[in-house]
């Protein structure tokens, strides 16, 4: 009689686990945590964004060759600033400097409750994260042609601060003028089609 198998106990029940890599600060330290598959859903989900700031001023002024998402060195209090919206990008730019990323006029203002010791420079130049060959790839290209970098919006994306970096060619007074009509001209269009439809 061939022997029956033994029943695997409820700790040793079948699993299937997701493991996500996280990088903690600027060193190559990483933490593995396992988190449970949940049906229907892959382990490279679309994580949400909790959206912090955005500069609606740098798409009129420019035209969006290409983005990158970047994270971004905060420092004391900063992160608790950024979560509550105290971020301004209006004047803000990006540099390569010295094989890294900087961006510069971003105004994130005091956090009210910091002790003196947890205060900073509001617009400091802060450090954004990249890869190393993203980094060298932005500038080139912001050396040899008139193209700049602009902080487009700013986020919180699982729990870490984030910053949308655009690549970007300025726009002359007649482009602006041209994109405007061209915006307008699809408003009209949209209101005349949402009219044919009633």
């Amino acid at each position: 009689m061939p022997a029956s198998r033994p029943q695997a106990s409820k700790g040793m029940q079948s699993r299937q686990w997701a493991t996500t890599r996280s990088h903690k600060g600027l060193g190559n330290t990483s933490t593995a945590t396992k988190l449970p598959l949940i049906e229907g859903m892959t382990a490279k989900a679309t994580l949400p964004r909790s959206m912090v700031a955005q500069n609606r001023r740098a798409r009129h002024d420019y035209d969006v060759i290409d983005t990158y998402e970047a994270g971004i060195v905060l420092v004391g209090s900063e992160v608790k600033s950024f979560r509550e919206g105290k971020v301004n990008l209006r004047d803000s730019f990006a540099r390569v400097q010295d094989g890294e990323l900087w961006i510069h006029g971003m105004h994130v203002s005091p956090y009210l409750h910091a002790s003196a010791f947890g205060t900073v420079d509001p617009d400091r130049p802060r450090k954004l994260l990249l890869h190393r060959r993203e980094i060298n790839e932005l500038g080139r290209e912001t050396q040899h042609a008139p193209l700049t970098l602009v902080p487009l919006s700013a986020y919180f994306k699982d729990g870490r601060a984030k910053v949308e970096l655009a690549l970007a060619r300025g726009r002359k007074d007649y482009d602006k003028r041209r994109a405007i009509a061209a915006r307008e001209a699809d408003l009209e269009a949209k209101r005349a089609m949402s009219a044919r439809r009633r």
